[in-house]
Protein backbone atom coordinates (compact mmCIF):
# COMPACT_ATOMS: atom_id res chain seq x y z
CA UNK A 1 0.00 0.00 0.00
CA UNK A 2 1.54 3.66 -0.87
CA UNK A 3 0.31 6.99 -1.63
CA UNK A 4 -0.33 8.73 -4.71
CA UNK A 5 -0.52 11.77 -5.44
CA UNK A 6 -2.82 13.68 -7.75
CA UNK A 7 -2.87 16.70 -10.19
CA UNK A 8 -6.53 17.56 -11.19
CA UNK A 9 -6.66 20.13 -14.00
CA UNK A 10 -9.92 22.12 -14.83
CA UNK A 11 -10.44 25.12 -17.16
CA UNK A 12 -6.84 25.49 -16.96
CA UNK A 13 -5.76 25.62 -13.11
CA UNK A 14 -5.19 22.98 -10.62
CA UNK A 15 -8.86 22.64 -8.74
CA UNK A 16 -9.82 19.89 -6.64
CA UNK A 17 -13.94 19.41 -7.45
CA UNK A 18 -17.34 17.26 -6.22
CA UNK A 19 -16.83 14.58 -8.76
CA UNK A 20 -20.21 13.95 -9.43
CA UNK A 21 -20.74 17.92 -10.37
CA UNK A 22 -18.51 18.20 -13.20
CA UNK A 23 -20.42 18.93 -16.29
CA UNK A 24 -19.03 19.53 -19.63
CA UNK A 25 -21.77 22.11 -20.58
CA UNK A 26 -20.69 25.50 -19.45
CA UNK A 27 -17.19 23.94 -17.98
CA UNK A 28 -18.97 23.65 -14.46
CA UNK A 29 -17.96 21.88 -11.32
CA UNK A 30 -18.54 22.28 -7.54
CA UNK A 31 -15.26 23.59 -6.72
CA UNK A 32 -13.51 22.75 -3.45
CA UNK A 33 -9.94 24.53 -4.09
CA UNK A 34 -8.34 26.38 -6.56
CA UNK A 35 -5.11 26.76 -6.10
CA UNK A 36 -2.98 29.89 -7.39
CA UNK A 37 0.08 27.14 -8.15
CA UNK A 38 0.74 25.70 -11.20
CA UNK A 39 0.46 21.71 -12.06
CA UNK A 40 4.04 22.16 -12.94
CA UNK A 41 4.45 23.02 -9.02
CA UNK A 42 3.05 20.18 -7.74
CA UNK A 43 4.75 18.00 -10.26
CA UNK A 44 8.37 19.60 -8.60
CA UNK A 45 6.95 18.96 -5.04
CA UNK A 46 6.16 15.04 -5.91
CA UNK A 47 9.75 14.72 -7.60
CA UNK A 48 11.14 16.48 -4.72
CA UNK A 49 9.66 13.98 -2.53
CA UNK A 50 9.98 10.60 -4.08
CA UNK A 51 6.66 9.98 -5.35
CA UNK A 52 6.28 7.88 -7.42
CA UNK A 53 2.37 6.12 -10.03
CA UNK A 54 0.39 9.24 -9.26
CA UNK A 55 -1.64 11.17 -11.99
CA UNK A 56 -2.95 14.24 -14.17
CA UNK A 57 -6.36 14.63 -14.81
CA UNK A 58 -7.34 16.94 -17.70
CA UNK A 59 -10.68 17.04 -16.40
CA UNK A 60 -12.33 19.24 -19.23
CA UNK A 61 -13.24 17.62 -22.75
CA UNK A 62 -11.21 17.84 -26.08
CA UNK A 63 -13.63 20.21 -27.13
CA UNK A 64 -13.78 22.50 -24.47
CA UNK A 65 -12.87 26.00 -24.98
CA UNK A 66 -10.50 25.68 -21.85
CA UNK A 67 -8.63 22.38 -23.12
CA UNK A 68 -5.69 24.25 -24.73
CA UNK A 69 -4.58 25.87 -21.48
CA UNK A 70 -5.54 22.38 -19.16
CA UNK A 71 -3.09 20.77 -21.48
CA UNK A 72 -0.38 23.45 -21.45
CA UNK A 73 -0.26 23.06 -17.80
CA UNK A 74 -0.73 19.44 -18.16
CA UNK A 75 2.39 18.83 -20.40
CA UNK A 76 4.54 21.10 -18.66
CA UNK A 77 3.64 19.10 -15.48
CA UNK A 78 5.05 16.00 -17.22
CA UNK A 79 7.56 17.75 -18.50
CA UNK A 80 9.16 18.63 -14.86
CA UNK A 81 8.52 15.11 -14.06
CA UNK A 82 9.38 13.20 -16.43
CA UNK A 83 8.89 9.34 -16.12
CA UNK A 84 7.17 9.70 -12.70
CA UNK A 85 3.40 10.62 -13.43
CA UNK A 86 0.44 9.47 -15.64
CA UNK A 87 -1.65 11.25 -17.20
CA UNK A 88 -6.19 10.98 -18.06
CA UNK A 89 -8.11 12.79 -19.82
CA UNK A 90 -9.24 12.85 -23.50
CA UNK A 91 -6.65 9.86 -24.06
CA UNK A 92 -7.22 7.77 -27.14
CA UNK A 93 -5.10 5.68 -29.46
CA UNK A 94 -4.14 8.48 -31.70
CA UNK A 95 -2.63 11.24 -28.68
CA UNK A 96 -1.38 8.66 -26.54
CA UNK A 97 2.07 8.18 -27.73
CA UNK A 98 2.09 11.86 -27.72
CA UNK A 99 1.79 11.99 -23.95
CA UNK A 100 4.15 8.71 -23.49
CA UNK A 101 6.78 10.54 -25.30
CA UNK A 102 6.46 13.77 -23.24
CA UNK A 103 7.16 12.14 -20.27
CA UNK A 104 4.23 10.22 -18.84
CA UNK A 105 5.11 6.69 -17.30
CA UNK A 106 1.40 5.81 -18.30
CA UNK A 107 -1.78 6.75 -20.18
CA UNK A 108 -5.08 6.78 -18.38
CA UNK A 109 -8.21 5.73 -20.68
CA UNK A 110 -11.56 5.45 -19.73
CA UNK A 111 -14.54 6.98 -22.53
CA UNK A 112 -12.43 5.81 -25.58
CA UNK A 113 -12.42 2.04 -24.22
CA UNK A 114 -16.33 2.55 -23.32
CA UNK A 115 -18.56 2.70 -26.17
CA UNK A 116 -22.31 2.39 -26.37
CA UNK A 117 -22.18 1.55 -22.93
CA UNK A 118 -19.92 -1.61 -23.51
CA UNK A 119 -15.99 -2.40 -23.45
CA UNK A 120 -14.74 -1.59 -26.77
CA UNK A 121 -12.25 -4.38 -27.26
CA UNK A 122 -10.95 -2.78 -30.83
CA UNK A 123 -10.14 0.29 -29.25
CA UNK A 124 -8.46 -1.70 -26.58
CA UNK A 125 -6.30 -3.36 -29.41
CA UNK A 126 -5.83 -0.03 -31.11
CA UNK A 127 -4.30 1.54 -27.68
CA UNK A 128 -2.07 -1.54 -26.74
CA UNK A 129 -0.23 -1.38 -30.11
CA UNK A 130 -0.35 2.52 -29.78
CA UNK A 131 1.49 2.61 -26.49
CA UNK A 132 1.91 -1.08 -25.21
CA UNK A 133 0.01 -2.52 -22.51
CA UNK A 134 2.63 -1.71 -19.88
CA UNK A 135 2.06 2.24 -20.76
CA UNK A 136 -1.83 1.64 -20.07
CA UNK A 137 -3.72 2.01 -16.74
CA UNK A 138 -7.26 1.56 -17.20
CA UNK A 139 -9.87 3.99 -15.35
CA UNK A 140 -12.87 1.91 -13.87
CA UNK A 141 -14.25 4.87 -12.21
CA UNK A 142 -17.22 3.92 -10.78
CA UNK A 143 -20.64 4.76 -9.17
CA UNK A 144 -23.50 2.17 -7.70
CA UNK A 145 -26.94 1.69 -8.78
CA UNK A 146 -28.89 -1.38 -7.68
CA UNK A 147 -26.37 -2.59 -5.81
CA UNK A 148 -23.42 -2.75 -8.29
CA UNK A 149 -20.96 -0.42 -8.92
CA UNK A 150 -21.43 0.65 -12.35
CA UNK A 151 -18.60 1.96 -14.75
CA UNK A 152 -19.25 5.62 -15.59
CA UNK A 153 -17.33 7.58 -18.16
CA UNK A 154 -17.67 11.37 -20.12
CA UNK A 155 -16.70 13.13 -16.55
CA UNK A 156 -18.44 10.42 -14.41
CA UNK A 157 -22.20 11.46 -15.87
CA UNK A 158 -22.78 8.09 -18.07
CA UNK A 159 -23.23 5.13 -16.72
CA UNK A 160 -22.16 1.86 -19.20
CA UNK A 161 -23.51 -1.33 -18.39
CA UNK A 162 -20.29 -2.40 -17.71
CA UNK A 163 -19.82 -3.41 -13.36
CA UNK A 164 -16.92 -3.35 -11.62
CA UNK A 165 -16.28 -7.56 -10.63
CA UNK A 166 -13.49 -9.97 -10.82
CA UNK A 167 -14.61 -11.08 -13.96
CA UNK A 168 -14.04 -7.44 -15.87
CA UNK A 169 -10.98 -7.11 -14.16
CA UNK A 170 -9.60 -10.24 -15.34
CA UNK A 171 -10.63 -9.49 -19.08
CA UNK A 172 -9.14 -6.05 -18.98
CA UNK A 173 -5.96 -7.18 -17.02
CA UNK A 174 -4.91 -8.07 -20.67
CA UNK A 175 -4.88 -4.96 -22.26
CA UNK A 176 -3.02 -3.05 -19.25
CA UNK A 177 -0.80 -2.18 -16.80
CA UNK A 178 -2.51 -0.89 -13.64
CA UNK A 179 -6.15 0.22 -12.68
CA UNK A 180 -7.49 3.57 -11.18
CA UNK A 181 -10.53 3.41 -9.51
CA UNK A 182 -12.33 6.43 -7.92
CA UNK A 183 -15.73 5.83 -6.35
CA UNK A 184 -17.30 8.58 -7.83
CA UNK A 185 -20.14 8.91 -5.38
CA UNK A 186 -17.92 9.68 -2.43
CA UNK A 187 -15.37 11.41 -4.70
CA UNK A 188 -14.24 14.81 -3.35
CA UNK A 189 -16.57 15.05 0.12
CA UNK A 190 -14.18 14.06 2.10
CA UNK A 191 -16.67 11.69 3.67
CA UNK A 192 -15.23 8.07 3.84
CA UNK A 193 -13.96 5.60 1.48
CA UNK A 194 -16.61 3.26 -0.33
CA UNK A 195 -15.99 0.46 1.69
CA UNK A 196 -17.72 -2.16 0.26
CA UNK A 197 -16.10 -1.20 -3.22
CA UNK A 198 -12.47 -0.90 -1.41
CA UNK A 199 -13.35 -4.30 -0.32
CA UNK A 200 -14.37 -5.95 -3.44
CA UNK A 201 -11.45 -4.57 -5.16
CA UNK A 202 -9.07 -5.87 -2.62
CA UNK A 203 -9.44 -9.58 -3.73
CA UNK A 204 -8.01 -8.69 -7.11
CA UNK A 205 -4.37 -10.11 -6.84
CA UNK A 206 -2.77 -9.34 -10.47
CA UNK A 207 -2.72 -5.91 -11.66
CA UNK A 208 -1.92 -2.78 -9.25
CA UNK A 209 -5.10 -0.88 -8.03
CA UNK A 210 -5.47 3.08 -6.85
CA UNK A 211 -8.63 3.81 -5.08
CA UNK A 212 -9.57 7.03 -5.02
CA UNK A 213 -12.84 8.82 -2.81
CA UNK A 214 -13.61 10.19 0.33
CA UNK A 215 -10.42 9.20 2.55
CA UNK A 216 -10.18 12.38 4.94
CA UNK A 217 -8.53 11.09 8.02
CA UNK A 218 -5.23 9.24 9.35
CA UNK A 219 -7.98 7.00 11.07
CA UNK A 220 -9.44 6.22 7.36
CA UNK A 221 -6.41 5.52 6.15
CA UNK A 222 -5.76 2.91 8.58
CA UNK A 223 -9.46 1.41 8.35
CA UNK A 224 -8.24 1.11 4.35
CA UNK A 225 -5.44 -0.64 4.97
CA UNK A 226 -7.11 -3.11 7.18
CA UNK A 227 -10.06 -3.59 5.03
CA UNK A 228 -7.63 -3.96 1.62
CA UNK A 229 -5.42 -6.26 3.35
CA UNK A 230 -2.58 -3.61 2.06
CA UNK A 231 -2.79 -4.69 -1.39
CA UNK A 232 -4.70 -1.41 -2.95
CA UNK A 233 -2.81 1.87 -3.02
CA UNK A 234 -4.66 5.39 -2.29
CA UNK A 235 -4.54 8.80 -3.32
CA UNK A 236 -5.97 11.54 -1.44
CA UNK A 237 -7.44 15.26 -2.67
CA UNK A 238 -9.52 17.54 -1.10
CA UNK A 239 -8.97 16.55 2.19
CA UNK A 240 -4.85 17.33 1.86
CA UNK A 241 -3.58 20.75 2.85
CA UNK A 242 -2.12 20.78 -0.38
CA UNK A 243 -5.83 21.71 -1.51
CA UNK A 244 -7.59 23.28 1.45
CA UNK A 245 -8.22 20.24 3.35
CA UNK A 246 -7.01 19.49 7.34
CA UNK A 247 -4.48 16.36 6.24
CA UNK A 248 -1.14 17.40 6.41
CA UNK A 249 0.56 16.06 3.45
CA UNK A 250 4.03 15.95 4.85
CA UNK A 251 2.36 13.51 7.36
CA UNK A 252 0.71 11.57 4.70
CA UNK A 253 3.77 11.46 2.28
CA UNK A 254 5.74 9.59 5.50
CA UNK A 255 2.83 7.25 6.84
CA UNK A 256 2.26 6.71 3.00
CA UNK A 257 6.06 5.58 3.02
CA UNK A 258 6.43 3.58 6.37
CA UNK A 259 3.08 1.68 5.52
CA UNK A 260 4.15 0.63 1.89
CA UNK A 261 7.74 -0.27 3.52
CA UNK A 262 5.58 -2.82 6.24
CA UNK A 263 3.72 -4.45 3.67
Amino acid sequence: MKFRPCIDIHNGKVKQLVGASLRDEGNQAEENFVSQKSAADFAALYKKDGLTGGHIIILNSTDSDYYAASKKQALEALNVYRNGIQIGGGIHDKNAKEYIEAGATHVIVTSFVFRDGKVNYANLDSLVKAVGKEHIVLDLSCRKKEGKYYIVTDRWQKFTQETVDLNLLEKLSAYCDEFLIHGVDVEGKSGGMEEELVILLSQWKKNPITYAGGIASIEQIKRFETISGGRLDFTIGSALDLFGGNLKYDVIKSFAVFQSGKN
